[in-house]
């Protein structure tokens, strides 16, 4: 991310509507580019696709956003074990400055992970970007968890589809208040809601 970046770390309920509108244009310009389902979301001025963050790490630069990570406390169960987690999601780096932004994104997020007391955050992430989370992870923030399915519930309950949908996605762990050791083992983690 380049030096002209300022990171404003928010409560969800500090947003304003020209907030989500500017957030919302940002995800359609980030998103629309990997597929037009994936922008779809954002089309009605929403800044949220799922499940709507708790706290957002919005990095702006003299363009508007640079750079955006969604962050909301919850329960998953990995296994059998229900565990408190930050769930990192809404990831996402204006096409410009790809290549420049994850691990910025996670150093930004990390005083709010420290206040909020979680003993892990995770996240997924498609196994396309394996490589790009795999350089990430060298720098030992984080560890990619493999052989898990998550399954999560969809955002809305259609009479004629499932309620839910189990993924193989790449799994993102970054221990906070735990080491990486106390990580359960499983090879299924229940959302238990919509994914951020």
């Amino acid at each position: 991310m380049s030096a002209g970046v300022r990171w404003k770390i928010t409560w969800e309920n500090d947003l304003e509507p020209s907030d989500h509108a500017e957030l919302s244009q940002f995800f359609r310009a980030t998103y629309g580019p990997t597929g037009e389902f994936n922008a779809k979301p954002f089309e009605t001025g929403r800044s949220w696709a799922g499940a709507r963050p708790e706290r957002r790490a919005i990095a702006y630069d003299s363009k508007g956003i640079a750079s955006h990570m969604g962050l909301l406390r919850r329960f998953i169960r990995v296994g059998d074990t229900d565990l408190l987690v930050a769930e990192l999601g809404l990831y996402g780096v204006r096409p410009d400055l790809e290549g420049l932004g994850i691990a910025h994104s996670i150093r930004a997020l990390a005083p709010a992970l420290q206040e909020l007391a979680v003993p892990f955050a995770f996240g997924t992430v498609r196994h396309a970007m394996r490589n790009h989370v795999e350089r990430f992870c060298r720098d030992g923030i984080s560890n990619i968890v493999t052989g898990i399915r998550v399954r999560s519930t969809l955002p809305d309950v259609l009479p004629n589809m499932p309620s839910t949908r189990t993924e193989d996605v790449l799994v993102l762990v970054f221990p906070i208040g735990r080491p990486m050791s106390e990580w359960p083992s499983g090879s299924l983690i229940e959302r238990n809601g919509c994914e951020l």
